[in-house]
């Protein structure tokens, strides 16, 4: 049922964006003869508005065929008024950027799902305290809820932590313990910590730990549109950050996962509730919508950045050095992907 989950999930992802580019393309008059949802054999298909709609057998992806365009043979070209190719550099582009706006728009849509779910959240209870640190000195235990710090309430555990990390000098703590409300006084200390990318960092920290108490948000209209777009930015910032860390080695290239990865974690997050599959979709939309944006010749990115030359020097790239960067553009993705299902499979093997 959960490897159903993942792959209905992951077709609706690609679905969404296949559509974005759909739309854009018939609003600039482009024929789109192919929506395809997955690649190689088809295993069922039907024609309507003169495209073929299809699901192919192999679920890792999909695209929409343009009159025109064809990314297997681009010297395939058409002129007539409803092809790709006749089109102004600055509608080609609107084309290309329609997929991943549209992932972006459902991770928004997704993530104020959720905010009117009402989502669950960290609550500032203590669990673990480390012995000797700041805290474990101050006579912090655990079970203890930190109420505010220096005056400033406190309702959930990121709050709590950002304080610490920004703060500068001693913080006074109003605590609830066993229902009674005591202050203490203590001061963070510089330590190591890992990140999300497992890099060793160096924060201000007490020296506690959650004790994995969560509460739910109770958001208004206005709040809820506020935490969607929060998270939508939060997640495009997470991928954009990330990207750039394995690009430049700060993060090893084994920490790269695939579908593998993708289909076990859709799986986890199926089994930990509704809320949490849309959690992890929204975060795998906005991770096509960015991916897609990357300059490869293979994505949309790659076509962006031949329409950029085309509009920036008055003329098409020379189509054998778009020949060449497609081969490339293919074997880079071909190569990550290849490179994240063996990580994917280490990983499953210990």
């Amino acid at each position: 049922m959960s490897f159903l989950v993942s792959l209905l999930v992951l077709s609706a992802l690609i679905f969404f964006h296949e559509l974005g580019h759909y739309y854009a393309a018939r609003l600039m008059g482009v024929n789109v003869q192919v929506f395809s949802i997955g690649f190689g054999r088809k295993v069922a298909s039907f024609y309507r508005w003169g495209t073929e709609w299809k699901i192919a057998i192999i679920p890792l992806g999909g695209y929409v065929k343009m009159k025109g365009q064809d990314d297997a043979d681009p010297t395939k070209k058409s002129y007539d008024d409803d092809s790709y190719n006749v089109k102004t550099p600055i509608q080609k582009i609107f084309i290309l950027l329609a997929g991943p706006l549209a992932n972006f728009v459902l991770a928004f849509a997704l993530y104020f799902i959720i905010a009117l779910g009402g989502p669950s959240i960290l609550s500032p209870v203590i669990g673990q305290v480390v012995k000797d640190s700041p805290a474990f000195v101050a006579g912090l235990e655990t079970n203890d809820t930190i109420r505010s710090i220096n005056a400033t309430p406190i309702t959930t555990w990121k709050e709590m932590a950002k304080i610490i990390e920004t703060s500068d000098g001693s913080l006074n703590l109003e605590v609830e313990r066993a229902g009674f409300i005591q202050h203490i006084i203590l001061s963070p200390k510089i330590s190591d910590s890992t990140n999300m990318f497992n890099e060793v960092i160096q924060k201000k920290m007490i020296g506690i730990g959650s004790a994995g108490v969560s509460h739910k948000l109770d958001l208004g209209v206005s709040e809820t549109l506020s935490y969607a777009t929060e998270q939508t930015v939060f997640a495009s910032t997470l991928i954009f950050s990330g990207l750039k860390k394995l690009i430049v080695g700060e993060v090893p290239a084994k920490e790269l996962g695939g579908i593998i990865s993708i289909v076990k974690l859709t799986s986890d997050a199926t089994d930990a509730g509704w809320m949490s599959v849309l959690f992890f979709a929204a975060l795998i939309s906005v991770n096509l919508g960015v991916l897609n944006l990357l300059p490869i010749p293979a994505l949309d990115g790659g076509h962006i950045m031949f329409n950029l030359y085309e509009l920036i020097f008055r003329r098409e790239a020379s189509e054998a050095i778009i020949i060449k960067l497609t081969i490339a553009g293919w074997v880079i993705l071909f190569g990550l992907m290849g490179l994240g299902i063996f990580n994917d499979i280490n990983r499953l093997m210990g």
